[in-house]
C-alpha cells in the first residue's frame, strides 16, 4: 500500500516508518498491508481533520526495483554494505524484463541515487519450441526440463545453451541438436581424457614430478600450449564482456584440434615402454592442458570439470584445492603464446582440409603416396620446414611447394551472381554471361580478386561494372591435377603416378592389410610376427625389394615365401592377388 494519508481538503502526508505512524495515530501497526492499514487515522497536521490512507496500491514492481537498498534496510541501517554493493556489476534475466525489472531499477534507483544501479545487463531470449514457436499449455509443446536433465545432464544442457543462444534472442530448442553438440564437444573432451588416463596409468607415469620448462618439447607441445594460452587470454576477455557464447564456440575449437589434431599426431609418443624426454613431454604437455582446460571449463560446465580436476590433480596433490571451483581461475602465460606458430599451423589444418578434398574427388586412395601439393595464398604462408613435414604426412606427398600463382595448372568456370547483378543490370544477364564465357577466366579471376573491377560494354552499348561479389567462380582441375580453394588459398595435388609411387602404394596397401588382419585375429600391438606371402610375382617382387621399409613397423621378426601361417588375409592390387600369412611368433 502507498504510505500516503489524504485529508478532505487535499492536504498529503508522507509516512515515513511504523514510529512516525504511531507518534501521529497512537496506533502502531503491526501488518502494514490491506486493510489492517486503512484502519488507521490521524488529525492533519495543516487543518486538523481526519486523514486516512489513500486506496491506491503501488504497483508490486515497485518493490523489485526498491531491491537494491530494500534488501539492506537502507537509510536506515547498512549503510557500508549498501555502499559497497551499488551499483551491482552485472544483472541477467530474460527479455520480457525489459519493461519489468530492468526498467523498475532504472526508475526507482536513478531519481535517488543519480546512476544506473547496474554496470551491465545480460539480457536473455526465451526458449522456444524446434520449430520457433512459444511453449504453452494450449500448444501442447512444452518440454519437461526434468526430462532433459535426466537424459542428457545438467553440463550438456549448460553448453547447449552457451554454443547457441545470442543474447537477446530465442532460441528454438531442439534436443536432437543437444545430442549431438554433447556428443562432438564433451564426448570428444572426455575421449582425450580418458585417452591420458589409459596410457597414464599403464606408464604409471607421475606428471606432477615434472616441470614443463624443463621438458623438451616438440613443436607440437609448443603449439598446443601457444594454442591454450591464446585461448585462455579469449576467454578471459570474453567473460568481461559477458560473452559466454564466443567464449564456449572458442572452446569447442579447441577441443576439436586438441583432439583431431594433437592426440592423432602424438598417440605414438605415448606408446612403447622407455620413458623417454619426448614421452615425458608429450604427458606433461597433456596433463598441464587437461587441468587448465577443467579449471576454464568450470563455470561453464561445473560437474565434468570437478571430476577431471579431482582425478588429475586431487588424487596426485591431497594439498591442491578441495575442488576446482576453489581454484583461481586461469591466466595466460605469455611466454607459451608463439603467434607466429599458431598462424602456421592454422595454415597446415587449412591446407590438410583442402588436400583431402582433392585426394576425395581425385579418386586417389589416401595410403597412394602422391609426389608433391603446390599451395597458392593470397598472402605470405608462415610455413616453416617442421609444418611442410606435416603438410607431407598428413597428405601422403613426398613433396611441398610454394606457388606465386596456381595459373599453370587450374581454370576456372565464372557465371553472374544473380543476387547481385540482378537488381543492376537484370535485362542484360543475357549478355554478362555471353561475356564471362567467352572472356579469359584466370585473367577475370586474379583481376577481381586483386580487388579491381572489371568494365566492359554489352550489345545495347549499356557498361557493365563487375567485382568479385558478382561472380560465382568455380575451379576446374587440369589433367593430372587436383584443386581446391577457399578463396585466399588454392591446393592442387599432383596426382600423376610414377613406377616408385605405384611401388610405394603397394607396400601402404601390404602395411595396411597385415595389420588389420594382425587385429581381427586378436594379436596385441606388442606381439612380434613372421609373414609369408605367395601370389602374383610382381607383386612379391616389390614387397621383398622393399621389406626394409616396412619389417619393423609390422614387428614382423620375418618375411618370406610361403603359404604357412595361422591366420591369412588376401590384398588384390590392381587385379593383381597377393596371399598373406602371419603367425605369432
Amino acid at each position: 500500500p502507498l504510505p500516503f494519508w489524504v485529508c478532505e481538503n487535499g492536504h498529503i502526508y508522507v509516512v515515513g516508518s511504523k514510529d512516525e505512524l504511531e507518534k501521529l495515530s497512537g496506533q502502531r501497526p503491526e501488518d502494514l498491508h490491506k486493510p489492517s492499514l486503512d484502519k488507521i487515522t490521524f488529525p492533519c497536521p495543516h487543518c486538523g481533520k481526519t486523514m486516512k490512507r489513500t486506496p491506491e496500491v503501488m504497483d508490486c514492481w515497485f518493490d523489485s526495483g526498491a531491491m537494491p537498498f530494500a534488501q539492506y534496510h537502507y537509510p536506515f541501517e547498512n549503510k557500508e554494505k549498501f555502499e559497497n554493493s551499488f551499483p551491482a556489476d552485472y544483472i541477467s534475466e530474460a527479455i520480457d524484463q525489459t519493461r519489468g525489472w530492468f526498467y523498475t531499477l532504472l526508475a526507482v534507483n536513478t531519481p535517488l541515487f543519480d546512476k544506473s544501479p547496474y554496470s551491465a545487463c545480460n539480457l536473455l531470449g526465451l526458449v522456444l519450441d524446434k520449430h520457433g514457436l512459444k511453449m504453452s499449455k494450449s500448444l501442447g509443446n512444452g518440454i519437461d526440463p526434468w526430462t532433459i536433465l535426466d537424459n542428457e545432464g545438467a553440463d550438456g544442457l549448460r553448453w547447449y545453451f552457451y554454443n547457441n543462444c545470442v543474447p537477446g534472442q530465442g532460441i528454438a530448442f531442439n534436443e536432437d541438436a543437444l545430442v549431438d553438440l554433447q556428443r562432438k564437444f564433451m564426448g570428444t573432451l572426455w575421449n582425450v581424457y580418458a585417452f591420458y588416463c589409459l596410457y597414464a596409468e599403464i606408464d604409471q607415469i607421475n606428471p606432477t614430478k615434472y616441470k614443463l620448462e624443463d621438458c623438451k618439447l616438440s613443436f607440437l607441445d609448443r603449439w598446443l600450449l601457444s594454442e591454450f594460452n591464446e585461448l585462455v587470454k579469449f576467454v578471459n576477455e570474453s567473460l568481461e564482456k559477458l560473452d559466454m557464447l564466443n567464449s564456449s564456440r572458442r572452446i569447442t575449437e579447441f577441443v576439436d584440434k586438441l583432439s583431431n589434431w594433437y592426440v592423432r599426431r602424438s598417440r605414438e609418443r605415448f606408446w612403447g615402454s622407455e620413458e623417454s624426454d619426448d614421452k615425458i613431454a608429450a604427458y606433461k604437455t597433456l596433463y598441464e592442458v587437461l587441468v587448465g582446460l577443467a579449471k576454464l571449463l568450470a563455470p561453464f560446465l561445473p560437474f565434468i570439470s570437478e571430476e577431471i580436476y579431482q582425478n588429475l590433480v586431487r588424487n596426485l596433490d591431497k594439498n591442491a584445492p578441495e575442488s576446482v571451483h576453489f581454484c583461481y581461475y586461469p591466466e595466460a602465460d605469455e611466454k607459451y603464446i608463439d603467434r607466429t606458430l599458431n598462424e602456421g599451423m592454422n595454415e597446415v589444418l587449412e591446407i590438410v582440409l583442402l588436400g583431402r578434398t582433392c585426394r576425395a574427388s581425385s579418386g586417389v586412395k589416401n595410403r597412394q603416396p602422391l609426389s608433391k601439393v603446390m599451395i597458392c595464398a593470397t598472402k605470405e604462408l608462415k610455413l616453416d620446414d617442421e609444418l611442410k613435414g606435416l603438410i607431407e604426412d598428413e597428405l601422403n606427398v613426398e613433396n611441398v611447394e610454394l606457388l606465386s600463382n596456381a595459373d599453370e595448372y587450374v581454370s576456372y568456370e565464372l557465371k553472374p551472381q544473380l543476387k547481385t547483378l540482378g537488381p543492376k543490370y537484370g535485362k542484360n544477364l543475357g549478355a554478362i554471361r555471353q561475356y564471362l564465357s567467352s572472356a579469359e577466366p584466370i585473367e577475370l579471376v586474379n583481376t577481381v580478386r586483386s580487388g579491381e573491377k572489371v568494365k566492359f560494354n554489352v550489345p545495347d552499348g549499356s557498361e557493365i561494372e563487375i567485382g568479385e561479389e558478382d561472380l560465382l567462380i568455380t575451379l576446374k582441375n587440369k589433367e593430372g591435377y587436383s584443386s581446391d580453394s577457399n578463396g585466399d588459398m588454392t591446393v592442387v595435388l599432383d596426382t600423376s603416378l610414377n613406377e616408385h609411387l605405384i611401388e610405394e602404394g603397394i607396400v601402404a596397401e601390404f602395411v595396411s592389410k597385415v595389420q588389420n588382419l594382425r587385429k581381427d585375429s586378436g594379436l596385441e600391438v606388442v606381439n612380434h610376427i613372421k609373414v609369408e606371402i605367395s601370389g602374383d610375382e610382381k607383386l612379391i617382387e616389390i614387397l621383398d625389394r622393399k621389406k626394409d621399409n616396412f619389417t619393423k613397423t609390422l614387428l614382423a621378426d620375418s618375411f618370406a615365401r610361403g603359404n604357412n601361417g595361422d591366420f591369412s588375409s588376401e590384398l588384390t592390387f590392381e587385379e593383381k592377388l597377393l596371399n598373406i600369412y602371419i603367425s605369432r611368433v
